[in-house]
């Protein structure tokens, strides 16, 4: 698992636990997305994200509710739930719901660290598997993040490439404005120009000259299928 960057999700709103169990997951090389809410985390259900981890009791949309809808968009998709309350009862619907592991707070970071390594190699120990989209004759491969053209060739990408990119192939057809486009990759949080979009979308169509990637003015960019 070594050549694999793990990509994880984590779902917490007491942001010191977050930081510490972010800073712990990184120093395994992997990379995290940090969420406070279940609403915010929503927006990133389709980042190519490899495991999620899920606390119960969240303000507004439990982490009940998320883990519904993180299964009926991608049921392969491991998670593990960690939770306040030491209670079997949670313990049995969270595994009825399709979470893979069940941590009760407090907890030591290490420990949470290595029940997520050992739920990665279960779920990708064979290696990760494919879920490829061709557009344009580019194959975008999902869990992979990477791009390769028609002769399998790998074409490299920015994190923020891909998650444009990304963005647009699962809203094809539809033009998204630069302030959508910001809130689903950059965040809700985002400070700076929206200029930052065109300057990813110049440097994607650099890169991927085929793609059907256009610019319709006033409404924003779209991929056309």
């Amino acid at each position: 698992m070594s050549d694999i960057t793990f990509h994880i999700n984590l779902v917490e709103d007491e942001e010191k636990l977050a930081s510490v169990l972010k800073a712990y997951l990184q120093k395994e090389g992997w990379e995290v997305s940090v969420f406070h809410t279940a609403e915010d985390a929503l927006k990133y259900l389709h980042n190519g994200v490899h495991l999620w981890i899920l606390d119960i009791m969240l303000p507004g949309m439990s982490g009940y509710d998320l883990i519904k809808k993180i299964k009926e968009n991608h049921s392969e998709q491991p998670v593990i739930f960690i939770s306040a309350r030491d209670q079997d009862l949670d313990k049995i619907v969270g595994l009825e719901m399709g979470s893979d592991d069940y941590l009760t707070k407090p907890f030591l970071p290490k420990e949470l660290v290595i029940r997520a390594k050992k739920l990665l190699h279960r779920v990708y120990g064979q290696g990760l598997r494919s879920h490829i989209i061709t557009v344009s004759q580019y194959q975008v491969d999902i869990n992979r993040r990477r791009v390769t053209d028609d002769e399998d060739q790998p074409i490299e990408l920015t994190s923020k490439e891909f998650d444009v990119l990304l963005y647009l192939i699962e809203n094809v057809n539809v033009a998204k404005s630069r302030q959508e486009i910001l809130e689903a990759v950059w965040g809700e949080d985002y400070v700076g120009s929206d200029r930052a979009v065109d300057d990813v979308i110049r440097r994607i169509r650099k890169k991927l000259e085929r793609l059907s990637l256009e610019t319709v003015y006033g409404a924003g960019y779209r991929i056309v299928s």
